[in-house]
């Protein structure tokens, strides 16, 4: 008889109960704090609804939008405000609009007609072999510099507060490095496996940008909610796990089958002490980025017009800010009618030393960037959180081959232990959901 014990309630522990849940196998989900959701966390605060952890979700994958569409009665999906699509790059001190076509393509300024000619070619082009390259090395030898620097650069400070120098191809973004390895080039690639994808694929894994009514927080408290209060223990700060041979663990007083964590390295180093030290050191190798993220609401907003998903602000740039989310601009709900709600993000990988900087000199580094790049000439929000992550977002850098190999070898090691989450497989939402689906059918078949 299957028990599986989950560590941590986030959004990949409680996707992977919902599976089992489905498929009539019993767990139990040990999470160290007080709540369901891990870094997802929505609040509601002077008429703002604002996101703690991630702002959105983007449906890239099939399991994930087959997983709303299971929980759409009671669960609607809210897609982002279709004004919100332009995606605004800072360049030589105005905002630029991210090509969507050919035209705007060829007209824009922000990458080089050399690098423009370079992109249209690069179907033809000759196929690398490189597994240890780095996404900056990738991009500059398919696309050009100008692409890394005012789309690629901007867009990993976007999604990994990352430095698309330090990011490996094959582990950051391994969608990417499939296309150039199986069908030789991005575009030759994009083609093939738009010619092989499912009908279904094709139908429910639109790209769009999604939320919900109140806020992100609402898909971690539906599926608690669907697996049942009482299958979670909260507050399970002093937890350990003891392996007894294969597929027997103990955690308390409870016989399990499976162990699966889906915690940070850190955390797994204290919780299974019979790993061995160094296996656990090259997990541990794995950096993190540190973030600043900042919540800005304006009752009446007398600055730009936010007709756009946000900007983004290139390395190139040195700006002390990442990017600014123009969230009452997906979702107008989100702020007061007339009004304006905002995230900014700060520090990243490139820039830890504005990790440590005090309250009120993020505060005035954001007010100096709102009147120069949103034209406000006052700052007063009527709302301003700063929230700080020193381990926000998993970097998948040159240490992951190492990382992946200890990962295999401990899992062959204790047979029923598991290790998952953010650590591999992808930092999103659906990545997640994705890694959940996959690891209960690989806990249903064995």
């Amino acid at each position: 008889m299957k028990k599986i014990a989950i560590i941590g309630a986030g959004i990949t522990g409680l996707s992977i109960a919902y599976y089992l849940k489905k498929a009539n196998i019993p767990f139990v989900i040990f999470e160290k704090n007080n709540r369901v959701g891990g870094v997802i966390k929505t609040e509601n605060k002077n008429g703002f609804v604002f996101e703690r952890g991630p702002n959105t979700g983007v449906i890239s994958g099939l399991e994930l939008a087959n997983l709303l569409d299971e929980l759409k009665d009671n669960l609607p999906i809210k897609y982002a405000d279709e004004k919100s699509k332009k995606r605004l790059i800072w360049k030589n001190n105005r905002w630029e609009a991210l090509p969507q076509g050919l035209i705007s393509g060829i007209k824009t300024p922000l990458f080089t007609t050399r690098d423009k000619l370079k992109v249209a070619t690069e179907y033809f082009r000759k196929k690398g072999n490189y597994e240890t390259e780095s996404l900056a090395q990738t991009v500059t030898r398919r696309l050009g510099k100008s692409f890394l620097d005012y789309a690629i650069d901007p867009f990993v400070s976007g999604v990994y507060a990352g430095d698309p120098e330090k990011l490996i191809t094959k582990y950051a973004f391994p969608k990417l490095y499939n296309l150039e390895d199986k069908y030789g080039s991005f575009i030759k690639g994009s083609i093939k496996l738009s010619k092989i994808r499912s009908k279904e694929y094709k139908q429910k894994v639109n790209k769009k940008i999604f939320s919900f009514e109140k806020g992100l927080q609402q898909l971690p408290d539906e599926l608690y909610k669907i697996i049942g209060k009482e299958q979670v223990k909260f507050n399970q700060k002093d937890l350990k796990i003891h392996y007894k041979g294969n597929y027997k663990f103990q955690i308390d007083n409870e016989c399990f089958t499976h162990v699966i964590s889906t915690v940070k390295p850190q955390d797994l180093t204290t919780i299974a002490q019979f790993i061995p030290f160094q296996e656990t050191k090259s997990l541990q190798k794995m950096k993190y980025a540190k973030i600043i993220h900042v919540n800005i609401g304006f009752n009446q907003w007398k600055g730009e017009n936010l007709d756009a998903f946000g900007g983004l602000i290139p390395t190139k740039e040195r700006k002390d800010i990442m990017g600014i989310l123009y969230m009452s601009s997906q979702f107008p709900e989100r702020a007061p009618l007339g009004g304006a709600l905002f995230s900014v993000f700060m520090g990243g990988t490139k820039k830890e030393y504005i990790f440590n900087y005090k309250d009120d000199k993020i505060q005035s580094i954001i007010a100096e960037n709102f009147k120069s790049l949103l034209k406000l000439d006052k700052f007063s929000p009527d709302l301003f959180e700063i929230n700080r992550y020193p381990s926000a977002i998993a970097q998948y850098g040159k240490e992951s081959k190492e990382k992946l190999e200890a990962i295999r070898s401990i899992e062959n090691k204790f047979q029923g232990f598991l290790i998952k989450g953010s650590i591999k497989d992808g930092i999103g939402i659906s990545d997640r959901i994705t890694q959940a689906y996959l690891t209960t059918k690989k806990i249903i078949s064995t």
